[in-house]
């Protein structure tokens, strides 16, 4: 089925400014349009992403997450309101996504996503946000769009400070998420989140809303991404780091020692 990308008048107007920038324009607007981006969690990071990603005319944003709105979410989770309180977030989100720009289509998935069916959604997405907030998610989706041979966009934050990465699987080669912080070496039980060690609101803006940007230039094919840099952001001082991320040969995800099926290969 061809879809069409053609943009109405009213789009046109609504996306004016952004059809201003050289680097968009009518057709960048066109692939915003036929983009579908899959956001995994609707927290902090994930309203950043959903509110930029619904604005700037991504034509469809599936988003998952299977946790109700809390009132101690709404200090840093900026897409809901007082009445989502004990909503589904995934549901929550796509309601607000959706009052902000109905142009676009939305899909909630209030169901954690694991194996197959995680596998399935990013197989049908062209980009893959990981707003997650705990570890054993993110090596999963690290895995499936690898294994998909999507793009990813990955990022975190904690107290004072946020972290950003993304990966262009495309060509079936690393580094992944899994190079950069072995499952191994990480004691799961003894890492912070945002529930143990805090968040300051901003700083999980930061970083969503760069993860939006990342996707937005990867859809128009605009400027650098960054694929495989691993940012750093340190919001009590205000400053960004940067290292490369390089590829572990031994990596069980995209290295020549994959596992397939729990063995070596």
């Amino acid at each position: 089925m061809m879809i069409n990308t053609m943009l109405s008048d009213v789009e046109f107007t609504r996306y004016s400014r952004q059809l201003m920038v050289a680097d968009i324009a009518e057709t960048g607007q066109q692939q915003l349009k036929n983009a579908q981006v899959l956001i995994i969690g609707a927290g902090g990071l994930g309203s950043a992403v959903g509110l930029y990603l619904a604005a700037a005319g991504v034509g469809k944003i599936v988003i998952a997450d299977n946790d109700e709105l809390e009132a101690s979410n709404l200090q840093r989770q900026v897409l809901y309101r007082n009445p989502d309180l004990g909503c589904n977030k995934a549901q929550a989100a796509c309601a607000q996504m959706a009052a902000l720009n109905s142009h676009n289509r939305y899909r909630a998935v209030t169901s954690r996503l694991t194996g197959i069916q995680l596998a399935l959604e990013v197989e049908q997405a062209d980009i893959v946000v990981d707003c997650s907030d705990n570890f054993s998610t993110r090596y999963a989706v690290n895995h499936a769009c690898f294994e998909a041979k999507k793009r990813l966009v990955s990022g975190a934050a904690i107290g004072w400070q946020g972290q950003l990465i993304a990966f262009d699987f495309g060509v079936g080669v690393g580094p992944c998420y899994q190079c950069l912080l072995p499952e191994v070496a990480q004691p799961h039980t003894d890492i912070q989140n945002c529930r143990s060690g805090g968040i300051v609101g901003p700083v999980v803006g930061v970083i969503g809303t760069m993860q939006a940007l990342a996707v937005i230039k990867a859809i128009v094919n605009a400027g650098k991404i960054g694929f495989k840099q691993f940012s750093q952001f340190d919001g009590l001082q205000g400053q960004w780091q940067q290292l490369e991320s390089n590829a572990d040969e031994n990596c069980t995800v995209c290295g020549a020692h994959k596992l397939v099926n729990g063995d070596a290969v």
